[in-house]
């Protein structure tokens, strides 16, 4: 009787037991995935959605203090809440995924997401700022079940190089959201301040009719029994938690430090030295983010499950982050300098994600995939709440705390990946 063929990745502490080339046998491979670009195109609308619910209202958090006469840390809320409940629920509605589908979450989540654009818009024109807040609870929820289900349902549809490039895509368009949101944000304040909530809704529509009719999901697998799906992942983390834990890490603090500049930047960009406002101010915050879509992009394309490449490029972003955010504590008044220095930065982080979504959605069966995904996502999402009102807090303090404390954690997170992920030649 001919053995099946075990399928092995991340060797010793990285391999994944008990996952064989059968049970993976749903997702396509480099072949047959070239001509679906519709698949491409429909899986990149997810993450923009959801990067527009919160990096379109950056540029109106200013003006918001000023209509809503609320203090710097509230309007921070308006981000944070968002992300706190994604976070929180992120696990929940991955363990859903994982039973019950993708599409059937991916598809109510959209719908609730816009829904809840509309209620804060109505809260906004109200002056109800508390109504925008639990508006803004609510479309949280509903991200949960967006980009980190989409991430899940690249691994169930590709595999090989196809869906490291696919995964580069995710991440990809997900900075393309950053980048095109702060721009059309403060376009859309020229109409009124808060016409950011109301276009939510028409880029739900959108992307919903694309996952509608342009992804086929592979069939799922056999719905499993949540005891014995909590002990699989105890089983996983027992077996790989020092990498996992550690990846973890790195991609919150990744997002966590890049929502905390956004933030920081649409603030001072308003006050002297910079006197920068208005559509101008938008572009400016785009710049630093263009840097790491571009480099999202290109690192899915070229590392092709290649572990030695992924080790370098993630300490290599690492130490690009540390060393230009510790730079930039003695060009605070020079903007051109300034905003190269965040530019690299935001490049060292488009070299970190893409390798540690491959790695993570490469270390676990189809089966589990959608909870050590959302498990990941919700740390990157708590990274993004704790951004803002952190931030907030240090600049009362000094700039140049803010600065210190970033370059510190990122020199923190290069000490671990540097000695806890040491992927094989080939990731499988």
């Amino acid at each position: 009787m001919e053995k099946t063929k075990t399928r092995v990745s991340f060797k010793p502490d990285f391999q994944i037991t008990g996952a064989t080339e059968a049970k993976d046998a749903p997702s396509r491979s480099d072949k047959d995935s070239k001509g679906h670009i519709r698949e491409f195109i429909a899986l990149a609308t997810i993450p923009i959605v959801l990067v527009f619910g919160n990096s379109m209202l950056v540029p109106i958090l200013p003006i918001m203090q000023r209509e809503l006469g609320i203090s710097k840390f509230q309007s921070s809320l308006i981000i944070t809440i968002f992300s706190l409940a994604s976070g929180i629920f992120i696990p929940i509605i991955g363990y859903l995924s994982d039973r019950f589908g993708r599409k059937l979450i991916i598809i109510p989540a959209l719908i609730v997401y816009g829904g809840a654009g509309i209620l804060a818009g109505f809260g906004a024109i109200w002056g109800s700022y508390s109504l925008i807040l639990v508006a803004r609870a609510i479309q949280g929820l509903a991200a949960a079940g967006t980009a980190p289900i989409a991430m899940a349902l690249v691994g169930d549809l590709y595999n090989g190089a196809t869906e490291s490039k696919a995964l580069g895509l995710i991440e990809a368009s997900n900075g393309a959201g950053k980048v095109l949101s702060p721009i059309l944000g403060s376009l859309l304040v020229l109409i009124v301040w808060y016409a950011s909530f109301f276009a939510f809704p028409v880029f739900c529509v959108l992307s919903l009719l694309a996952v509608i009719f342009m992804i086929k999901e592979p069939k799922h697998g056999q719905k499993q029994e949540l005891k014995k799906y909590l002990g699989k992942i105890k089983e996983l983390f027992a077996q790989k938690g020092k990498w996992l834990i550690t990846s973890f890490f790195a991609g919150s603090l990744g997002l966590f430090i890049l929502f905390g500049m956004l933030f920081y930047l649409s603030n001072i960009l308003e006050e002297k030295p910079y006197n920068i406002d208005g559509v101008l101010k938008g572009a400016v915050l785009a710049i630093p983010l263009l840097g790491m879509v571009v480099t999202s992009y290109t690192t899915g394309s070229l590392i092709k499950k290649n572990g030695k490449l992924i080790r370098w490029l993630i300490n290599i972003g690492l130490i690009a982050m540390t060393l230009s955010l510790a730079a930039t504590i003695f060009f605070l008044k020079n903007i051109y300098l300034f905003i190269a220095l965040i530019t690299i930065s935001s490049i060292g982080t488009g070299l970190l994600l893409p390798c540690l979504n491959t790695m993570i959605t490469g270390a676990v069966q189809k089966s589990e995939r959608g909870m050590i995904t959302s498990l990941y996502n919700s740390l990157r999402f708590l990274g993004v709440a704790a951004g803002p009102p952190l931030f907030g807090w240090m600049m009362d303090k000094s700039d140049s705390l803010v600065f210190i404390t970033m370059s510190a954690l990122s020199l923190i997170a290069l000490g671990f990946v540097f000695f806890l992920i040491k992927p094989p030649p080939q990731i499988d």
